[in-house]
C-alpha cells in the first residue's frame, strides 16, 4: 500500500465546557500551508459550519489559522473558528505564545494578527480565550418589513421600539435583528432564499436575531444566527456576530461599557452556547472556553 500523509485533528465543542453542546469545530494540525483544494475537500468532508487548519510559524512567531466552510469559502474574523483553534493548540500543548510578549499575544489569521488574552479555568484547567475584536461600526438600517418576511414573522414580532434591524461590523458585517421575546425567536423559520437576497442587496453576511432577557437571567440576550449566503443555515455560537451585538447594545445605551455580559445561543439546536462579551474603549472582547470531544487522523 502507498504511504499517505497523515494529519492529526481534534473536534472541539466551542463556547461550551460540555461535549456535544456549543459549536462543533474540527481543527486540523498541519506542517504549513496546504493546497486550496485540500482545505476545501477536508472541510466538505467534516461538514461542520467551519473547519480550521493550524500550524505554528517560526518565521511569524505565531500560530497560523485558516478556516473554511463546507462550501469552500475561506473566512476570517475572530469567531468560534479562531477560539477553537487556539484552545485546540493549547490543549495539544503547542507553545504558541513562547516567542511573544506575554502582554501582547496574538495569532495570525489570513495574514492579519488578531490579539488575544488567555487564562485558564481554575477548576477544569481548560483555556479560556478572549479575542480582541475591533470597535463596532454601525452601518445602515434595513427596513423591518423585509427582515420580518424573510424570517416568517410579522412586523410586530420584531421589537422595533428600542432597536431596528441594523448592519453592524467589528470583523464581519452582520445584521442585528431585534425580536420581541425568546419564544418568537425560537419559533421563527427563516426563508434562506430571501435572507440571501437581503445579504446581497445590503452587502452584509449573516442575521443575528436576538431577544432581550429578563433581569434575573445570567445572559443579557438569547440569540440565533442565520448565514445562508456562506452556507450556514443556523449556527449554534457565533463570535463574529456576538462582538457587533454587544457594540450595538452599548452604543444604544442598553448595556454598559467595561462590563462582562453573556449571550446565550444555540438553544433551538440543542447546542446551548455561552459567549462572554465586553465592550471596552478601544476594542470588544469575545470569549469562552472549548472542550475536545473527538480526536483522530485524516489521510491526504
Amino acid at each position: 500500500m502507498e504511504k499517505r500523509t497523515t494529519l492529526e485533528y481534534y473536534v472541539l465543542d466551542v463556547f461550551s465546557n460540555k461535549s456535544y453542546k456549543g459549536n462543533p469545530l474540527s481543527v486540523v494540525f498541519t506542517d504549513g500551508d496546504l493546497e486550496l483544494e485540500v482545505y476545501q475537500n477536508i472541510s466538505k468532508e467534516f461538514g461542520y459550519s467551519e473547519t480550521s487548519f493550524v500550524y505554528y510559524s517560526a518565521q511569524q512567531k505565531a500560530l497560523n489559522v485558516r478556516s473554511f466552510t463546507p462550501t469552500g469559502i475561506e473566512i476570517d474574523g475572530a469567531g468560534h473558528n479562531l477560539l477553537g483553534s487556539v484552545c485546540g493548540a493549547l490543549l495539544k500543548k503547542i507553545p504558541i505564545f513562547k516567542e511573544q510578549n506575554q502582554n501582547n499575544c496574538f495569532v495570525i489569521m489570513k495574514n492579519s494578527p488578531i490579539p488575544l488574552t488567555v487564562s485558564f479555568d481554575p477548576v477544569t484547567q481548560y483555556p479560556v480565550v478572549q479575542m480582541h475584536q475591533k470597535q463596532a461600526v454601525i452601518k445602515q438600517e434595513i427596513p423591518t418589513y423585509k427582515i420580518a418576511v424573510a424570517l416568517g414573522l410579522k412586523i410586530e414580532d420584531l421589537d422595533v421600539n428600542a432597536f431596528v434591524p441594523t448592519i453592524v461590523k467589528t470583523e464581519v458585517a452582520h445584521t442585528m435583528v431585534p425580536i420581541k421575546n425568546s419564544q418568537i425567536l425560537n419559533d421563527c423559520v427563516p426563508d434562506n432564499k430571501l435572507l440571501i437576497e437581503i445579504s446581497k442587496e445590503y452587502k452584509s453576511e449573516g442575521f443575528y436575531c436576538f431577544a432581550l432577557s429578563d433581569e434575573n437571567q445570567d445572559h443579557v440576550v438569547e440569540a440565533r444566527f442565520f448565514n445562508p449566503i456562506i452556507g450556514i443555515n443556523e449556527d449554534p455560537a457565533t463570535g463574529t456576530a456576538a462582538g457587533p451585538l454587544i457594540g450595538f447594545l452599548t452604543q444604544k445605551k442598553f448595556t454598559k461599557p467595561n462590563t462582562e455580559y453573556k449571550i446565550l445561543q444555540g438553544v433551538k439546536l440543542n447546542q446551548p452556547s455561552l459567549i462572554e462579551v465586553m465592550n471596552r474603549e478601544n476594542d470588544i472582547l469575545v470569549g469562552g472556553s472549548s472542550i475536545i470531544t473527538m480526536r483522530g487522523e485524516l489521510y491526504l
